[in-house]
């Protein structure tokens, strides 16, 4: 039970993305404290405790769960391990906050109903915590953009290194699941609904045989249209703006927000064609890992509520299933 108002964390993994970024926007919610790290390695264990300044590390992820002054965890491993080790994380009694893709697919994501009931399991989409994707979507329904009609999307990163988990199809590598679930998440967000089919364009790495490179488009009814791009081989760019019959708003760095600098929304009702005349609404710095780990600690203490449980992030497999369906047949799939 989480004592003095706050959620006692242990982190699963020593995993970059855990130390570098989740680890210390979590060491900065209020409502938080980081207590123990586990890794299958005790040394690689330590050493990121001492760094981090976390009191305690295990040499084995059993260990971790084990310790009965942790109240929740946070899974950043590779994606296959996603739903084993949050499974067992709940089976101990801790809740779970798990890195995206929740799974390697619905099939997968579907296990994590077995978790006992009053435990929390959320998928790590911290974009939906930052102060510019709730003011977007304020915008979207003071109904200032008009009729939505599409959201559109650019998400890429360059990485050939054969040895990143990224790289390795076997253990759910590639783009859409790493980088092609944000625009996904996104447009589930900001639509407040979700679509009914999807077709695809992708193209695989010879060597790796991961998708580098898709185009998707996912019908979301009355006229709504996701359409996006993702790459792990292509240069790094990032862009997001919802389209209406009146105006449009972008989020100019929609998924990688800089915790240290302003970052700004545009509203553009078309009066010029370059953007010129475009309203630029600036946010202040966030971090967005401790809005994330903020809002994770308020639902684990039971002061809020969740709208992203483990019936959100199922749903967002089967869309990215549907995605997969369709590079194998060539046609729409439905979600």
């Amino acid at each position: 039970m989480a004592v003095r108002g706050k959620v006692r964390w242990g982190i699963i993994s020593t995993a970059r993305i855990g130390i570098t970024k989740v680890v210390p926007g979590i060491m900065k919610s209020q409502s938080s404290e980081v207590v123990a790290i586990a890794s299958r390695d005790l040394g690689r264990a330590r050493a990121a405790a001492d760094k981090l300044r976390i009191p305690r590390a295990y040499g084995s992820y059993e260990e971790l769960l084990s310790d009965p002054e942790i109240d929740a965890v946070y899974n950043p491993l590779p994606n296959h391990l996603h739903v084993e080790l949050s499974l067992a994380a709940a089976r101990a009694g801790k809740h779970v906050l798990c890195e995206k893709p929740i799974g390697l697919d619905a099939k997968d994501a579907e296990r994590l109903r077995q978790a006992p009931a009053g435990i929390h399991i959320v998928e790590a989409f911290m974009v939906r915590h930052h102060p510019q994707w709730l003011r977007a979507r304020e915008i979207v329904r003071s109904g200032e953009l008009g009729e939505l009609r599409a959201i559109r999307a650019v998400f890429s990163y360059f990485l050939r290194d054969p040895e990143n988990v990224r790289n390795r199809a076997d253990i759910g590598g590639g783009g859409i699941l790493d980088i092609g679930c944000y625009p996904v998440v996104g447009a589930r967000f900001l639509f407040e609904s979700e679509p009914k089919r999807v077709v695809s364009l992708i193209e695989r790495d010879p060597d790796f045989r991961t998708d580098r490179l898709a185009s998707v488009i996912a019908d979301f009814g009355g006229g709504r249209q996701l359409s996006f791009v993702c790459s792990t081989q292509a240069v790094p760019n990032q862009s997001l703006e919802v389209i209406g019959s009146k105006a449009r708003v972008e989020i100019v760095i929609p998924f990688n927000a800089p915790a240290d600098a302003p970052t700004a929304l545009l509203f553009d009702s078309g009066h010029a064609m370059d953007a010129s005349l475009a309203r630029r609404e600036i946010m202040p710095p966030v971090d967005q890992y401790t809005e994330q780990a903020e809002a994770f600690a308020q639902l684990v203490l039971g002061r809020s509520e969740s709208s992203f449980g483990v019936e959100d992030a199922i749903m967002n497999m089967r869309v990215l299933d549907a995605i997969f369906q369709s590079e194998r047949t060539g046609a729409w799939a439905e979600v």
